[in-house]
Protein backbone atom coordinates (compact mmCIF):
# COMPACT_ATOMS: atom_id res chain seq x y z
CA UNK A 1 0.00 0.00 0.00
CA UNK A 2 2.67 2.69 0.97
CA UNK A 3 3.40 2.55 -3.16
CA UNK A 4 0.16 3.23 -3.80
CA UNK A 5 0.28 6.41 -1.52
CA UNK A 6 3.27 7.64 -3.29
CA UNK A 7 1.76 7.50 -7.12
CA UNK A 8 -1.26 9.17 -5.66
CA UNK A 9 0.70 12.01 -3.44
CA UNK A 10 3.60 12.30 -7.36
CA UNK A 11 0.19 12.87 -9.46
CA UNK A 12 -1.48 15.60 -7.25
CA UNK A 13 1.79 17.04 -6.97
CA UNK A 14 1.87 17.35 -11.13
CA UNK A 15 -1.35 18.28 -11.01
CA UNK A 16 -0.32 21.01 -9.13
CA UNK A 17 2.64 22.60 -11.23
CA UNK A 18 -0.11 21.91 -14.40
CA UNK A 19 -2.69 24.08 -12.53
CA UNK A 20 -0.56 26.84 -11.48
CA UNK A 21 1.66 26.87 -15.05
CA UNK A 22 -2.23 27.53 -16.28
CA UNK A 23 -2.92 29.57 -14.23
CA UNK A 24 -0.17 31.95 -14.42
CA UNK A 25 -0.60 35.70 -15.57
CA UNK A 26 2.51 34.39 -18.80
CA UNK A 27 0.07 31.70 -19.59
CA UNK A 28 -3.31 33.78 -19.12
CA UNK A 29 -1.40 36.84 -21.34
CA UNK A 30 -0.68 34.36 -24.12
CA UNK A 31 -3.94 32.51 -24.15
CA UNK A 32 -5.45 36.24 -24.82
CA UNK A 33 -3.11 37.25 -27.54
CA UNK A 34 -4.10 33.92 -28.99
CA UNK A 35 -7.53 34.92 -29.04
CA UNK A 36 -6.70 38.21 -30.42
CA UNK A 37 -4.55 36.93 -33.18
CA UNK A 38 -7.38 34.62 -34.33
CA UNK A 39 -10.32 37.23 -33.87
CA UNK A 40 -8.29 39.98 -35.93
CA UNK A 41 -6.95 37.10 -38.56
CA UNK A 42 -10.95 35.62 -38.96
CA UNK A 43 -12.06 39.74 -39.65
CA UNK A 44 -9.49 40.05 -42.35
CA UNK A 45 -10.25 36.87 -44.38
CA UNK A 46 -13.59 38.19 -43.75
CA UNK A 47 -13.21 41.50 -45.35
CA UNK A 48 -10.64 40.40 -48.19
CA UNK A 49 -13.05 37.88 -48.95
CA UNK A 50 -15.77 40.44 -49.52
CA UNK A 51 -13.57 42.87 -51.29
CA UNK A 52 -12.93 40.02 -53.72
CA UNK A 53 -16.01 39.41 -54.21
CA UNK A 54 -16.77 42.55 -55.07
CA UNK A 55 -14.00 43.03 -57.38
CA UNK A 56 -14.77 40.01 -59.48
CA UNK A 57 -18.17 41.11 -60.03
CA UNK A 58 -17.67 44.23 -61.38
CA UNK A 59 -14.97 42.66 -63.48
CA UNK A 60 -17.40 40.46 -64.65
CA UNK A 61 -20.05 43.10 -65.33
CA UNK A 62 -17.98 45.79 -66.37
CA UNK A 63 -14.77 44.63 -67.62
CA UNK A 64 -15.57 41.84 -69.51
CA UNK A 65 -17.86 43.28 -71.92
CA UNK A 66 -15.32 45.44 -72.94
CA UNK A 67 -12.98 42.89 -73.69
CA UNK A 68 -15.44 40.99 -75.62
CA UNK A 69 -16.26 44.50 -78.09
CA UNK A 70 -12.82 44.83 -78.56
CA UNK A 71 -12.17 41.26 -79.61
CA UNK A 72 -15.46 41.52 -82.21
CA UNK A 73 -13.89 44.93 -83.14
CA UNK A 74 -10.31 43.71 -83.80
CA UNK A 75 -11.56 40.76 -85.54
CA UNK A 76 -14.09 43.17 -87.74
CA UNK A 77 -11.12 45.51 -88.62
CA UNK A 78 -9.07 41.93 -89.87
CA UNK A 79 -11.79 40.83 -91.52
CA UNK A 80 -12.27 44.40 -93.54
CA UNK A 81 -8.30 44.04 -94.54
CA UNK A 82 -8.56 40.92 -95.62
CA UNK A 83 -11.78 41.83 -98.14
CA UNK A 84 -9.77 45.14 -99.34
CA UNK A 85 -6.64 43.08 -99.95
CA UNK A 86 -8.81 40.90 -102.35
CA UNK A 87 -10.63 43.42 -104.30
CA UNK A 88 -7.52 45.11 -104.97
CA UNK A 89 -7.91 48.59 -103.28
CA UNK A 90 -5.28 50.02 -100.59
CA UNK A 91 -5.47 49.06 -97.30
CA UNK A 92 -7.23 51.85 -95.61
CA UNK A 93 -5.59 54.72 -93.50
CA UNK A 94 -5.76 54.07 -89.89
CA UNK A 95 -8.40 57.42 -87.93
CA UNK A 96 -5.13 58.79 -86.49
CA UNK A 97 -1.87 58.44 -88.36
CA UNK A 98 0.81 56.90 -86.19
CA UNK A 99 -1.20 54.16 -84.70
CA UNK A 100 -1.54 50.58 -85.87
CA UNK A 101 -4.92 49.33 -87.35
Amino acid sequence: MPSLARSSESKSSSDGVLSRISNSSVAKKGKAAASNVSYVTKRLLKSTGKAAWIVATTFIVLGLPLIIEMEREAQFNELELQQSSLLGAPPAQPAFPGLPN
